[in-house]
């Protein structure tokens, strides 16, 4: 008899436990579901894409469709830095497909996209033509400085040759896309510094550690010399949401 009761007692407790577990882990799935949807990366870069984001015991599915390649990485960087998030599956498509590698759209597309990853600049109206990867850009900026950092960020990028900055310098400098008291969730500035790292020549994200808290970035791997660790820290720098940075890069 008393052994019958404690198999009874274990059976309820063990169904407790699954049942508790269970519960959690579904209030873990749609806090990760939520939280995609309400992070910058989202609600910025990718406000009007299709994308549905379903998570199984922290295991994430993305489908849908998006309009550039890039949007592909921004989406599943930001979903993987997320707490709770064991892994991605990224399914996503692109709805005009990938345009052929170094081609002028190719080109075309990570410079537009590099200009809005970086705060200083003002991509949305910053005209962009690309011909046989020479590129001419167009637009008015607040100042000299903004219009010479643009044309060094572009002839940073993969793919291009050659750069003839025709942008012009406003009578009255226009309004900061960020504001100072905007609030930026660590996992859109994790996305954001590995699409820049990705667009910018130099070390490679997928060789650098990158660790994000609070806006205060960590970033830890190997570079070739003193001017690669420096030119990172100025890339990561001007990510919107980033408050500091602790560069531990070393030379290989």
């Amino acid at each position: 008899m008393k052994t019958t009761y404690r198999v009874t007692v274990m059976m309820r407790a063990v169904a407790f436990l699954l049942m508790t577990g269970s519960l959690f882990a579904s209030e873990t799935d749609k806090r990760i579901e939520s939280t995609a949807k309400e992070s910058y990366v989202f609600k910025t870069y990718l406000k009007g894409e299709d994308i549905q984001v379903h998570s199984q015991d922290g295991v994430v599915t993305l489908t849908g469709t998006v309009s550039e390649e890039t949007h592909l990485t921004l989406a599943a960087e930001t979903v993987a830095s997320l707490p709770g998030v064991k892994s991605v599956e990224n399914r996503l498509e692109i709805k005009d497909g990938i345009p052929k590698i170094n081609s002028d759209a190719w080109i075309h597309m990570k410079i537009k996209t590099m200009l809005m990853l970086h705060r200083k600049l003002d991509g949305a109206n910053t005209g962009v033509e690309v011909k046989d990867g020479r590129v001419i850009l167009r637009g008015e900026v607040n100042n000299q400085a903004e219009k010479e950092l643009t044309a060094e960020y572009v002839k940073d990028v993969e793919g291009v040759k050659d750069v003839d900055n025709k942008m012009t310098v406003r009578k009255a400098p226009a309004k900061v896309r960020q504001t100072l008291g905007e609030y930026i969730d660590d996992a859109s500035i994790y996305a954001q510094i590995k699409l820049a790292l990705m667009l910018h020549r130099g070390p490679s994200p997928f060789e650098t550690e990158i660790i994000v808290k609070d806006g205060v970035v960590t970033v830890k791997g190997k570079a070739k010399n003193a001017a690669e660790i420096e030119l990172v820290g100025k890339r990561i720098g001007d990510i919107p949401g980033v408050i500091r940075i602790h560069n531990y890069m070393i030379v290989e």
